[in-house]
């Protein structure tokens, strides 16, 4: 089968992966409104691309606090890649550090943070952190992750519970016996995620920060309040998510709250957006609105499933080509060229 797009990767990996696997991976809350319009969002936003601009030689290349990165897209953390893979989330770190990109492991790795270090060493990884009713779980795991060399702490805020996702319950999804959830062996068994704390409140960014000198990206942020609030404890990034629709069902597309984030922080953290990129020119519109890079989630697992390492670098190298393709045609021949300018609404 030849891998031409990122939808190519999504049937593969439905067709193959077991139904209960599928599904997890699937999975949005509720009736999944969220999660399908975080892809059709995209589909509203049109180009205004501009003619006889010399791009000839092109740089996708850009800077996420200051590291840079071959082109502005990373990976979201996801949990249990095992599911997909059977090397798992040493599989992904390995593809990441290939494409010279970012990788967020996530809390929930089936890998420890020492088999991901050591699976990739050198490539830019950050670490994404949920807090726990047992503060020395998490407060251990921030600390594993500094003297390993990650170089971001990624604080997930819209999981204060688990959203309901029907086909989990449907399945009564669990991990199989023969995985675990690495970094959190010891301190507690994990699958439900009921352990999560949901006491946390934005004064746990000043804890995180008494633990790691690490720069704290805060993941789930959706509207210009919270985004003011991000600001104003500290924080450095800032992640547009929903949780690819997997926790509060019918918010707003990531896309759509991207805007009145960007506009609310006025450029003093960075911006960045997951959920519902799924094609190069998706990844255009995310930075002409303001996203200074985007991480997939789902598409990484497909490509997982489809050949470990080697077919998530295929999936990246999809969205770099046509990013790269769709920047030409819209007349970017840098990153930097890119703004507000080249995109409009639907009037539909």
């Amino acid at each position: 089968m030849s891998m031409v797009c990122l939808s190519d990767f999504e049937v593969y990996a439905k067709k193959y992966l077991p139904k209960t696997v599928w599904d997890y991976f699937a999975a949005g809350a509720d009736d999944c409104t969220t999660r399908d319009e975080n892809i059709l969002a995209y589909k509203r936003i049109r180009f205004r691309p501009r003619m006889l601009r010399d791009v000839s030689v092109m740089d996708i290349r850009t800077k996420i606090l200051g590291s840079e990165i071959s082109f502005p897209v990373g990976i979201a953390p996801t949990g249990f890649h095992q599911l997909a893979w059977p090397d798992g989330e040493k599989s992904t770190a390995r593809a990441a550090r290939a494409m010279d990109t970012c990788y967020i492991a996530s809390t929930y790795s089936t890998c420890t943070l020492e088999e991901i270090s050591a699976a990739a060493p050198g490539g830019l990884r950050w670490f994404q952190l949920y807090i726990h009713r047992n503060r020395a779980a998490s407060q251990h795991l921030v600390r594993r992750a500094e003297a390993l060399g990650f170089q971001g702490l990624v604080l997930t805020a819209d999981l204060p519970y688990t959203g309901k996702r029907r086909d989990d319950v449907r399945n009564g999804f669990r991990l199989p016996p023969h995985m675990k959830v690495k970094n959190l062996e010891g301190a507690f068994e994990v699958c439900k995620m009921s352990l999560l704390d949901p006491s946390v409140t934005w004064n746990d960014i000043y804890w995180l920060r008494s633990l790691t000198r690490l720069p704290i990206i805060i993941k789930g942020i959706l509207t210009r309040e919270d985004a003011e609030l991000a600001v104003k404890h500290g924080v450095q990034g800032i992640i547009v998510s929903n949780h690819g629709g997997r926790q509060l069902d019918e918010g707003p597309a990531t896309i759509d709250a991207l805007v009145e984030v960007v506009e609310a922080v006025r450029g003093r953290v960075e911006v960045y957006v997951d959920g519902g990129i799924r094609k190069g020119s998706d990844v255009l519109k995310a930075l002409a609105l303001g996203a200074k890079c985007v991480f997939i989630g789902r598409p990484a697992l497909w490509g997982l499933a489809y050949k470990g390492e080697e077919g998530l670098q295929d999936v990246l190298r999809i969205l770099q080509d046509e990013f790269r393709l769709s920047m030409a045609l819209a007349g970017c021949a840098s990153v930097s060229e890119i703004g507000q300018h080249l995109v409009q609404f639907s009037k539909l």
